[in-house]
C-alpha cells in the first residue's frame, strides 16, 4: 500500500523532531540540513524549502560540505554490490540499470571510481534519475563520467554539490507527491522537435536546424500541430517562416500580449536556447484550453524561424520582421552551397512580398514577454531556477591588428623586439581587469591569429577580434573607449601599430519596469528569491524592444549553464516553475484589466 503524500502543512506544524524525520533520506546520511532549513519554517511551496536546504549546505564551511559529498556511496560501488545502500539510493541505482551491469561494465565504471576518488578525494555523485526523473541509462551515466573525470577539482565540487541537490530536489518530490507533469510535458514537446537536423549534423548526431532547410520547415510543422494541439485558436506560418499562434481572449481587451522565441539552432546545438520560449508558454495555453478559461486579452505566441545567422549573414530575421527591421538586400544573400534568401524562401512556399505586412502595429500590443534559459553560470552557481532580466546588454565588435616586426626568434634580445603578439597579449590582460571592474561588463578576444606564424619566429603581425557588452550603452561606451585608448597606448609603447574596425554595436534593451515587476511578482508568488540579473546574450526580445515594452525571464541551466552545446539542459522542474511563473503573470494581468 502507497502511504499517502507529506504536505506542506504537516511538515511546518510538527514538532522539530518529528519534521526532521519526516525529510530522513533527502540528504544522504546529513540528517543536519533538514534540521537547519527547518528552523526557517513556515515554507509557502516546495520550491521555498527546496532552496532553504540548497542554502543550508552553501553556507556550510568546506569541512561539511565534503562530509556531504562522501556520505554518497560510490555508482555501482561496493555498498551497493554488498546490498549497504539506503532505501533511496538502491532505487535510484536500481531504476538506472546500475544493478544490473555486465561484469565489464561493472569492471570499468569501479576503474572510474577509483581514477575518480584518487584525484578528487570524494566519490563521483551524479543524479542518476536525470534532468526529467525517468532516469539515465547506464551509456548516459559512464559517458558523464568520463568526461567530469577530465574536470577541474574547484569545477568538480560545485558540480557534485549541485548534483547532491538534483537528487535532493526528486526525493523530497517523491515524499511530497509534487508532481511536474506540465515541466514534463515542456521537456518532452522540445524532445519531440530535436528529433529534426539539418544533413551532414543528423548522421552525427548533433543538433543543428538553420534556416529553411528541410528540417527546419520539419520543426515549424511539428510546432504548428502543437499549437492546435495545446488549443491555440488561430495558427499560421507567415512570410518569413515564422509560426503564430493565437489563443483568443474574451475580447474585452482588444490587445494582445506577445511572447515567443526562436527555433532555429547554432550548429551542433543544445534543445533548450529559444525553444524553452516557445513551449513554456504553450503549456499555460494547454491549461487555460482544458479548464475552457480565457484571459480578457488574446495571447500570440510566436516560433521566431530565425535568431542565430548561421545560413545566412542576417540575424533576428523571424522577430525583426516584426519591428520593420527586415531589409530587403538579404534576400539577395548566398549560403555556402549558392542558394540565395530569395529562392529559399520561394521554395518553402514564403510569400517574399509579404513581408513588409508583417510589422506589427505597437497599439494592439500589451508588450512582448521571453522565457528564456540562462546560457551562463550565475542562476546555477546560486541554485537558483528562476532570474529576472533587468536589460539586455550592449555590445560592440571590433576586428584588430597589431603589426610589428617579424624577427628571429633565437637572435633578437627581449630589449629590441616588437612582437605583435605580445602587444594583443597585453591588451587581453587589461582587457580582463577593466571589464572585471565594472562587475557586470565582460569582454572577450574570442578571435587570435598570428598569420603565417613559425615557431622561432618573432610575431610580426598578429590579428584579434573583441566583443565588449555592458548593461547600459553608457556603460559599454566607456568600456570600449577605455580600451580603445590602451591599445593605441600599448602600440605606441611596443613600437607597434593598432588598427581596429567597429563591426557591430547594438543598443542595450532594459526592461520594461511594469514588465519587470510582473515577473518579479510571479517569481516571489513562487517563494522563490527575486534574483535580478541583466543578459549577456542577445534574444528575441532584443529586437521587440525597438516596438514593445518587454521583460524577460531566465531558467536555469545544467551543467554549469552551458550553452550552444549538445550540453545544454534544465531539469523538468525548473521548466515546471517557468510555465507556474508565466501563469502567474497571465492572471495577475487579467486582474489589472478586469
Amino acid at each position: 500500500m502507497v502511504s499517502p503524500a507529506l504536505t506542506l502543512d504537516q511538515l511546518n506544524a510538527a514538532p522539530l523532531e518529528d519534521a526532521c524525520a519526516l525529510l530522513d533520506g533527502v540528504y544522504e546520511h546529513s540528517p543536519w540540513i533538514a534540521r537547519m532549513a527547518l528552523t526557517q519554517r513556515p515554507f509557502l511551496s516546495p520550491a521555498q524549502l527546496k532552496h532553504a536546504l540548497c542554502q543550508v549546505v552553501t553556507q556550510a564551511d568546506p569541512s561539511a560540505q565534503l562530509a556531504l559529498l562522501r556520505a554518497h556511496p560510490e555508482l555501482a560501488g561496493k555498498a551497493m554490490v554488498d546490498k549497504n545502500l539506503t532505501a533511496e539510493s538502491t532505487h535510484e541505482q536500481s531504476k538506472a540499470g546500475l544493478t544490473q551491469c555486465t561484469p565489464t561494465e561493472l569492471t570499468h565504471i569501479q576503474q572510474l571510481n577509483a581514477s575518480y576518488n584518487a584525484k578528487f578525494g570524494f566519490p563521483f555523485i551524479l543524479a542518476v534519475r536525470g534532468p526529467r526523473g525517468l532516469g539515465l541509462n547506464k551509456a548516459q551515466i559512464i559517458a558523464t563520467f568520463e568526461r567530469r573525470l577530465q574536470d577541474h577539482p574547484t569545477d568538480e565540487l560545485a558540480e557534485c554539490l549541485r548534483q547532491v541537490h538534483r537528487i535532493a530536489e526528486i526525493r523530497l518530490n517523491d515524499k511530497l507527491g509534487v508532481s511536474v507533469e506540465r515541466g514534463n510535458q515542456v521537456w518532452d514537446w522540445q524532445e519531440a522537435l530535436a528529433q529534426y537536423t539539418d544533413p551532414g549534423f543528423d548522421e552525427l548526431g548533433q543538433l543543428t536546424v538553420t534556416y529553411l532547410t528541410d528540417a527546419h520547415q520539419a520543426c515549424a510543422q511539428l510546432i504548428r500541430r502543437h499549437m492546435l494541439e495545446a488549443g491555440c485558436d488561430e495558427v499560421a506560418v507567415d512570410a518569413v517562416g515564422n509560426v503564430v499562434g493565437r489563443y483568443k481572449g474574451t475580447g474585452r481587451v482588444k490587445q494582445a500580449l506577445m511572447t515567443g522565441s526562436h527555433f532555429d539552432t547554432v550548429r551542433n546545438a543544445g534543445k533548450y536556447d529559444g525553444r524553452l520560449g516557445i513551449y513554456v508558454p504553450l503549456a499555460c495555453v494547454q491549461q487555460l484550453h482544458s479548464a475552457q478559461h480565457r484571459l480578457p486579452f488574446d495571447l500570440e505566441i510566436i516560433a521566431f524561424a530565425e535568431e542565430e545567422g548561421q545560413r545566412y549573414k542576417a540575424t533576428f530575421m523571424g522577430s525583426g520582421a516584426l519591428t520593420g527591421g527586415f531589409l530587403p538586400e538579404w534576400l539577395d544573400q548566398l549560403d555556402v552551397d549558392g542558394i540565395s534568401m530569395r529562392a529559399a524562401m520561394q521554395n518553402a512556399g514564403l510569400s517574399v512580398q509579404d513581408i513588409p505586412t508583417l510589422k506589427r502595429n505597437a497599439a494592439d500590443y500589451l508588450g512582448f514577454v521571453e522565457v528564456h534559459i540562462e546560457q551562463g553560470p550565475v542562476l546555477n552557481a546560486l541554485n537558483l531556477p528562476l532570474g529576472i532580466v533587468t536589460s539586455i546588454n550592449a555590445s560592440v565588435r571590433y576586428t584588430g591588428e597589431m603589426r610589428g616586426q617579424a624577427s628571429h626568434a633565437g637572435t633578437t634580445p627581449m630589449g629590441l623586439r616588437r612582437d605583435a603578439a605580445a602587444g594583443v597579449a597585453e591588451l587581453m590582460l587589461y582587457l580582463e581587469s577593466r571589464a572585471a571592474a565594472d562587475g557586470d561588463s565582460v569582454g572577450t578576444v574570442g578571435l587570435l591569429n598570428v598569420p603565417g606564424g613559425s615557431i622561432n619566429v618573432v610575431p610580426g603581425l598578429c590579428q584579434f577580434s573583441l566583443d565588449l557588452r555592458a548593461p547600459t550603452n553608457a556603460q559599454r561606451d566607456a568600456l570600449a573607449a577605455d580600451v580603445l585608448i590602451k591599445a593605441q597606448a600599448i602600440a605606441t609603447s611596443r613600437g607597434l601599430q593598432c588598427t581596429l574596425s567597429e563591426t557591430l554595436r547594438a543598443s542595450a534593451a532594459p526592461s520594461a519596469p511594469a514588465w519587470q515587476q510582473r515577473w518579479e511578482s510571479a517569481v516571489a508568488d513562487l517563494g522563490l528569491p527575486v534574483h535580478r540579473m541583466p543578459s549577456g546574450a542577445g534574444h528575441d526580445a532584443m529586437k521587440l524592444h525597438e516596438l514593445l515594452p518587454q521583460a524577460m525571464l531566465f531558467v536555469r541551466g545544467e551543467n554549469a549553464g552551458i550553452s550552444h552545446n549538445p550540453l545544454e539542459s534544465t531539469t523538468s522542474d525548473d521548466m515546471q516553475l517557468a510555465v507556474q511563473a508565466f501563469d502567474h503573470l497571465l492572471e495577475a494581468l487579467a486582474q489589472e484589466l478586469h
